[in-house]
């Protein structure tokens, strides 16, 4: 399949009530020719990769179903067009997230109102069975009564799918609560009938093992009754909980602006957002948020960006910057051309990759659904050798049934299939808060291996807001035209010292256009070539004598020189400044403290690349300079052949082939849409010290899913022992099992709190 281009598509999964459903679903959908699937039981859904020559959605569709669980199919979403995006084209992902999110309300509400009912029943059951004194004259048909439609109603969510999976031959954890269960109630149907329990006389006690001590007229009513309770209560907050932890990709859906002034005809008119082409003018006034990505036209204000990258200082924005949608103005009136729309939007990204993240397994997590699949088949053959093993040592019938019904019960796989998924859904989650997004699981092994940490100097320690400090002219010719010339052949040019020359013209020049440059050619690393006005313009790095002194003199003062030849005479010399960001020197002596090695990578001098890590606190020997473009991939390489695991922030084009070679890839949220596709994680605030959280998230991720695992993994080697040997009863056996899910949760919600570098 690596040479067929593979169709993306995620699909909702209804029904799956442990890894072991998961796990099945996954296999039906990979025995598929042309399909490779990835179930998330957490998230209940389907990431599907497949070739569409040989299947299609439906076909995917009807799989699942045939497995026994339900699917929907998300509705197409094309890619958006100058034409009007109407609801269905602009925000289909906010639409089929909507409708899950009301089919999980209704669920909780529906598992709420049966935990309820069968609590008010299953009350009184316990009292009547545990407290001597509450115990009259034929109470226990009363419980018989009381407890009947707790098993029946109340445990339907365990029973259902039991028997939906042995009409497809399979088993998960439901049957085992579903065994156990009617084990102890048809146990106590049969007691309360033929066994002598059903006399009036009979009394029962509190016991922690569930054996009362009356042979064939013990009743575990109790226990039946107790297990569903417990199950019920720990499945609604597990349902709670997967619903809160996917509230990152609601509120990033949910972020947008609802209404925008769209300029048309040369009036403002208020329409819906979700209806703005592409191109289109629109005003954004003081207060409201910014429809969509664009860049600005007119006016000056301060841009919050907060919500979208955890970075609460606003941001001067002008004429020419750029915007992104969902952003607050906080001042001035801007007037705003969309540069994106609909699903193409930087809020719309956040929300796939949130969603994909979300969607994908940890390496760990793919062993523990293995597991699973074997888990449940080999619960029901201990609990049976239990039994056999009870009788054939003397114990009484009852207390042999007992400690097998207790083997099935505290066995359920729950907390273990939860353990890895419900912590990557809250720390996917909590990223977006801060601003990271991280594009999956298999991410968190690599932060905590890394120990080398190489940053591209420009549009990462610095601003790359470059702007031209001076410009020297050589003998026999003028600065103003070392400049117009220069400007003429960088115009062409996209990179950030040519844009740099550029403007610094047109703003000491605004009622003079540049001469047209012709044959134009650009060597990466190296600079450009032209024809301006019939004379050849050679602008970039260069060996001439001549220039030497002045390139000199630049580099020490720790700005960039670039050198102009006309018709191959050195011409003269055009020095650019570079800012570092206020926040990378403290970003650094973080990374240092999580014990990794930062190193400054730069295309740029020595001279000048020394002196910017002088500036943040990085070593001398730390610093490689004078590397063209695409060499940088080469010295990660170089450095993974040392021994080195080495992490790679960068933003440019150039940096795409380091980040991807890099054992884990950052890329800043402002730079280029190729860097940021080939990084592991995307900082969408641009700030280094976005790198440090992202590192610090990652490995609290992976502390806390190596506890969650470690709980799930003792809590079965020392309890299912515990229950075989009769210490412990079915209703307190589902008590634990139903804790454990719930310890799981709880631990995994801890994530919440992490705070990130910046409080």
């Amino acid at each position: 399949m690596a040479d067929v281009a593979m169709t993306k598509i995620n699909i909702p999964v209804s029904g799956m009530t442990c890894t072991s459903c998961s796990s099945r679903v996954e296999r039906k959908l990979n025995k598929m020719d042309g399909v490779a699937a990835v179930v998330n039981f957490a998230t209940e859904t389907a990431q599907v990769e497949y070739d569409a020559d040989a299947v299609t959605p439906d076909d995917l569709k009807a799989t699942i179903e045939a497995t026994g669980y339900g699917a929907e199919l998300p509705q197409p979403q094309p890619e958006p067009t100058a034409q009007p995006a109407d609801t269905a084209e602009a925000t289909p992902a906010s639409a089929e997230t909507s409708a899950t999110e009301d089919a999980a309300a209704l669920h909780i509400a529906s598992l709420k109102q049966r935990l309820i009912v069968t609590a008010l029943l299953t009350i009184p059951v316990m009292a009547l069975s545990m407290v001597p004194a509450l115990q009259f004259r034929f109470w226990q048909w009363i419980v018989f009564a009381l407890a009947s439609p707790v098993y029946f109603w109340g445990g339907w969510p365990f029973h259902s799918v039991t028997l939906r999976n042995l009409r497809h031959g399979a088993v998960s954890m439901d049957t085992l609560i579903t065994l156990g269960t009617s084990a102890a109630y048809w146990w106590s149907v049969y007691a309360l009938l033929w066994g002598g329990a059903g006399e009036p006389g009979l009394e029962m006690s509190m016991s922690f093992t569930g054996s009362h001590g009356h042979g064939m007229a013990d009743i575990y009513l109790e226990a039946a009754a107790g297990v569903i309770l417990f199950l019920l209560f720990g499945r609604w907050l597990e349902a709670k909980a997967k619903r809160s932890s996917a509230a990152a990709l609601r509120s990033i859906l949910q972020l947008g602006a609802k209404e925008v002034s769209v300029i048309r005809g040369g009036q403002e008119q208020r329409i819906s957002a979700e209806q703005l082409q592409l191109g289109e003018q629109f005003v954004v006034r003081p207060g409201e948020k910014i429809a969509t990505d664009g860049t600005i036209d007119d006016g000056h204000s301060a841009v919050d960006e907060s919500m979208l990258t955890g970075e609460s200082v606003p941001v001067e924005v002008g004429p020419g910057d750029t915007v992104t949608g969902a952003s607050v103005n906080t001042s001035g009136r801007l007037i705003v051309t969309a540069t994106r729309v609909g699903n193409n939007t930087t809020l719309a990204q956040m929300a796939r990759l949130v969603e994909e993240a979300q969607a994908r397994k940890a390496p760990v997590q793919r062993l523990v659904d293995r597991i699973s699949q074997f888990f449940v088949p080999t619960v029901i053959v201990v609990s049976i050798l239990t039994l056999i093993v009870h009788l054939w040592l003397g114990s009484t019938t009852a207390e042999s049934f007992t400690a097998a019904v207790a083997v099935m019960i505290i066995a359920c796989p729950c907390a273990l299939g939860l353990a890895t998924p419900m912590s990557l859904m809250v720390a996917s989650g909590k990223g977006a808060s801060l601003g990271l997004i991280i594009k999956g699981p298999e991410v968190l092994e690599s932060t905590r291996r890394v120990d080398t940490i190489v940053l591209d100097k420009t549009g990462t320690v610095t601003t790359g807001d470059m702007s031209v400090d001076h410009v020297f002219a050589a003998e026999g010719f003028t600065a103003d035209e070392v400049l117009r010339l220069a400007a003429a052949a960088e115009n062409a040019s996209e990179h950030p010292l040519a844009r740099a020359v550029t403007k610094h013209y047109n703003d000491n020049h605004p009622d003079t256009a540049l001469p047209q440059v012709d044959s134009f050619h650009s060597t990466a690393g190296i600079g450009v070539e032209g024809t301006v006005e019939g004379r050849k313009v050679t602008v970039g790095k260069s060996t001439a004598p001549a220039l030497q002194a002045e390139i000199e003199q630049a580099q020490a003062a720790g700005t960039t020189p670039i050198s102009v030849l006309i018709d191959d005479n050195p011409a003269g010399v055009i020095t650019i400044s570079d800012t570092v960001k206020p926040s990378s020197a403290d970003a650094i002596g973080k990374l240092r403290e999580l014990g990794l090695r930062p190193m400054l990578l730069t295309g740029d001098n020595a001279a000048t690349a020394q002196a910017v890590a002088k500036q943040v606190g990085i070593a001398t020997e730390d610093v490689i300079a004078d590397v063209l473009p695409d060499e940088k991939a080469q010295v990660i390489t170089d450095l993974q052949h040392d021994g080195k695991i080495v992490a790679m922030v960068g933003d440019g084009v150039n940096d795409a082939a380091a980040l991807t070679a890099a054992d884990l890839g950052l890329s800043m949220g402002t730079g280029t849409d190729s860097a940021i596709e080939a990084s592991d994680i995307t900082l969408v605030r641009g700030d280094l010290l976005a790198a440090v959280d992202a590192i610090e998230l990652s490995r609290a991720t992976l502390r806390n899913i190596k506890g969650n695992l470690f709980w799930a993994f003792a809590y079965n080697v020392v309890l299912i022992p515990v229950a075989a040997i009769g210490l412990l009863g079915p209703m307190w056996a589902g008590a634990a099992m139903a804790f454990s899910s719930v310890f799981v949760v709880l631990n995994a919600q801890r994530l919440r709190t992490f705070g990130g570098s910046r409080g």
